[in-house]
């Protein structure tokens, strides 16, 4: 056994023990701290704290996410960083109500047990597990696979079906042209009831409770996964508060769910669903809206008078997020009410 040494986190005061051959972050998250985070690969700059005290270094990392200067000030990337004696650090963003609400991530055994081909490259899979896994609205797991070859695959997917279904896990997939872990599914390299590790929960981007305003959930693509999660779990809750669920896609064969949604909100009419196609000049008979979705979102949000009010979940790939953001700030919604997730189709186990 290697040594164990303290960590401090300030302002809150929280401590707890990091292993000398695990980063800062995979610690927090054995013993149910969670800490600010995101691709937990040094990719984004979520859980960039500083180091106020104590000995440590950091594995490699990327200088978009923490720059030379900012290390020269002290800066740290928790998912990077590992400790060789006690170590303090400042938070940088902190959520209280996040720190009250961690899950221990575990590792879970299951199988897969479904596979659908939603459209040309969006694919449902279910995955029973051994045991529950607790997790909060809008969260991901990380999934492990062995191909028929031998090959292992790890991704990141989020669970699409809400908490109250903790053995019987469901997800909403993009098949990207180099996905392993999508083209295995599709050419048999990853058939039902092949074994699979889970580990989580993690994610940041999960439904918080008991706020006033409306919700506004934005998804495209793959997105869809934890938008579903989070609308379904908050219909079940009882808030009476109007949710406007914004979709975008290509054209009318890329929606999703169609029937499900149609179900929902003919049974909780404070639903609203605004599917939005960006590719759909020659369909004459689409009455719905035209154009890119954060485009409709600025128009509705304008029509219906909402000015920082409510809650933002919006889920998808980064182009959609990067547009949408100044949106958002413009119709003067505070950060700490914007929940997101990007998407991102890389070869690590960071793609959604």
């Amino acid at each position: 056994m290697g040594e164990t040494y303290n960590v401090r986190l300030e302002p809150v005061g929280v401590e707890f023990e990091v292993e000398e051959d695990e980063t800062i972050l995979d610690a927090a998250f054995r013993q149910g701290i969670a800490l600010p985070h995101g691709c937990k690969e040094g990719q984004c700059s979520a859980c960039k704290c500083i180091k106020l005290d104590g000995e440590s270094e950091m594995l490699k990392y990327s200088t978009f996410a923490l720059n030379d200067m900012e290390r020269d000030s002290g800066h740290v990337l928790m998912c990077r960083t590992l400790a060789y004696s006690d170590i303090e650090i400042e938070l940088l963003n902190y959520d209280e109500e996040v720190l009250s609400k961690s899950i221990p991530v575990k590792e879970f055994a299951g199988r897969i047990v479904d596979f659908q081909k939603l459209t040309h490259d969006i694919r449902g899979v279910q995955i029973e597990l051994q045991e529950p896994l607790k997790f909060w609205a809008g969260q991901y797991v990380d999934i492990t696979v062995t191909t028929q070859t031998g090959e292992t695959i790890t991704r990141s997917f989020s669970m699409a079906n809400p908490p109250s279904e903790a053995e019987s896990l469901s997800f909403i997939i993009k098949k990207y042209p180099d996905g392993r872990f999508s083209n295995e599914l599709d050419n048999g390299g990853i058939r039902i009831g092949a074994g699979v590790r889970v580990y989580g929960p993690y994610g940041m981007c999960f439904r918080r409770e008991g706020r006033e305003g409306p919700i506004i959930l934005v998804g495209a693509g793959s997105g869809m996964s934890p938008v579903w999660s989070i609308l379904n779990d908050h219909v079940a809750s009882n808030e009476d508060r109007p949710v406007y669920f914004f979709y975008g896609a290509r054209t009318r064969n890329d929606l999703i769910k169609l029937k499900e949604i149609g179900e929902l909100t003919a049974k909780f009419p404070t639903v609203e669903f605004i599917p939005v196609l960006s590719h759909a000049d020659d369909d004459a008979d689409w009455e719905g809206e035209r154009g890119f979705v954060h485009e409709t979102v600025d128009r509705r949000l304008k029509e219906m008078e909402i000015d920082g009010e409510g809650d933002v979940y919006a889920c998808g790939p980064p182009p959609m997020i990067e547009a949408l953001t100044p949106v958002l700030f413009m119709h003067d919604f505070d950060a700490e009410r914007i929940f997101f997730d990007k998407f991102t189709p890389t070869s690590g186990s960071s793609a959604h």
